[in-house]
């Protein structure tokens, strides 16, 4: 076994701000509150503005909703909904029941109250959702609205196993027979089984809100969704307080929480377990045109926890519409594919900056600790692995001045990757206070400018750093 310790020689101011930060947290005991959390970012951030909501009180069982679990009650949610809107506005509540449903279409100031007891069933008649584009409709959705919330102790379950192909290698034997005495369909190579009469792969998202401002989900619990969990895209002033989300390990494009080109976010206290990324970023668009500014910025992600998934906390790969000014603090990876996880290729990336990772606690990652990619390319379900396609040129994938300290993973197979483009080099990572035991160490390809301060890597297989070039990173014993 080989420990591997440096202290670097110089480090980037405002990363030792962010430490400065971390450090007064850790002093002044538990500093946990929303408002402590965004105060704390390196940057300067408000809280996003919450919906502004009135009081009325619209409930489902008023406009003929039937909680036994049998009664279709699409028309009933529609309803309520629709005379909460003319109303000015309200709660739609669903109160504790089994309540069957199709798609969910929220409107302006309203809050769709989930109470603890209540569990929203999503009916798996996939006559029930019409196509919107080339998908079917969401589950929940809505499209430029503002002053909007999901709130309350209740479950929304999607029937996703319905929609969802499964890979062979991800189940069991007893479950993979269980699906095939079950019907679908399989692939040509036998290796994915689909639930329906063809393999194709149309599937719809659960919660897709697109370009809408005040945003709030609290307390809820979203599962078994179709495809993505929960979605927002292009949306301002977006709160996720307490949520938890759960999609099974082997869900197909199962990702649990993507933001999409949103701004003014912050992700508290919420609990992700999913068959693919847990927590990811996204963000497309040109930001050539406005190169001092990024389709998503002004994100904390605070006191998360991350279970099964592609990766704990994720950037990508859809990166081409730039990113900046995201914090990430306080959160626990378990069990996860990859720790901390940034992707992009050639032809989805953009430039992706001012990013800050703190106060990170991982164990049994099953891959890389903290990885950087710039070749991910995505396999959809029956894709041959032996043919992949080149990356697309243009649209080149930046990552730089990204800060990571204080981070700290008991097992993974490697403990840092770092993976650029030989035009365009992963640059300016700043390591601070990372401690990590690993199957292997760290290694460079087409990076430089690494700076580790207070590192150690402990190996059980060849030695703690392996760059591709010596001067790639810049340490002092």
């Amino acid at each position: 076994m080989k420990t591997l310790c440096f202290v670097l020689a110089c480090f980037l101011l405002t990363g030792a701000r962010a430490q400065d930060k971390s450090e007064a947290r850790s002093t002044a005991g538990d500093v946990r509150s929303a408002q402590d959390y965004v105060r704390a970012a390196p940057f300067p951030m408000a809280l996003p503005a919450l919906p502004e909501l009135r009081q009325g009180i619209f409930l489902i069982t008023d406009f003929g909703a039937i909680g036994d679990g049998q009664a279709l009650n699409t028309a009933a949610f529609s309803k309520a909904i629709a005379a909460c809107t003319q109303a000015g506005g309200g709660r739609v509540i669903v109160p504790p029941g089994l309540w069957l449903t199709g798609p969910i279409r929220l409107a302006s100031n309203v809050n769709l109250e989930v109470q603890r007891g209540a569990l929203i069933q999503f009916t798996r008649d996939r006559t029930q959702y019409p196509p919107q584009g080339s998908n079917p409709t969401p589950l929940v959705y809505g499209e430029n609205l503002h002053d909007v919330a999901i709130t309350g102790g209740g479950i929304l379950d999607g029937g996703g196993d319905a929609w969802r192909p499964v890979k062979k290698e991800k189940v069991t034997d007893a479950q993979w027979k269980a699906m095939l005495a079950s019907g679908g369909t399989l692939s040509n190579n036998n290796t994915v089984w689909w639930p329906g009469t063809e393999a194709k792969d149309y599937r719809p998202y659960m919660i897709n809100l697109v370009g809408c401002t005040r945003v709030l989900f609290k307390d809820v619990t979203f599962r078994n969704s179709p495809k993505f969990v929960v979605d927002p895209n292009k949306c301002t002033d977006l709160t996720l307080d307490g949520i938890n989300v759960f999609n099974e390990y082997y869900a197909q494009n199962g990702d649990g929480i993507d933001i999409s080109a949103c701004k003014n976010v912050l992700l508290y206290h919420c609990n992700v377990s999913a068959g693919d990324d847990g927590i990811c970023m996204k963000s497309s668009g040109d930001w050539m045109t406005a190169p001092d500014s990024a389709a998503l910025e002004n994100v904390v992600i605070a006191g998360c926890h991350v279970y099964h998934a592609h990766g704990g906390f994720v950037i990508g790969s859809n990166t081409d519409g730039g990113m900046r000014r995201i914090f990430v603090t306080d959160c626990d990876y378990v069990g996860t594919d990859i720790g901390i996880r940034v992707k992009s290729n050639a032809g989805r990336g953009g430039l992706v900056r001012e990013v800050y990772v703190d106060n990170i606690f991982m164990t049994d990652i099953v891959h890389e600790a903290i990885s950087f990619n710039t070749y991910y390319e995505d396999m959809p379900a029956g894709a041959d692995p032996n043919k992949r396609t080149a990356p697309k040129p243009g649209k080149t994938p930046i990552f730089t001045g990204f800060h990571i300290s204080n981070v700290y993973c008991r097992g993974a197979a490697q403990a840092i990757a770092l993976t650029g483009l030989p035009e365009m080099p992963v640059h300016g990572i700043y390591f601070d206070r990372v401690r990590i035991s690993a199957r292997t160490g760290l290694t460079t390809k087409d990076a430089r400018d690494i700076f580790l301060r207070r590192v150690s890597i402990t190996t059980e297989q060849g030695v703690p750093l392996k760059p591709e070039h010596p001067d790639d990173i810049r340490v002092v014993e």
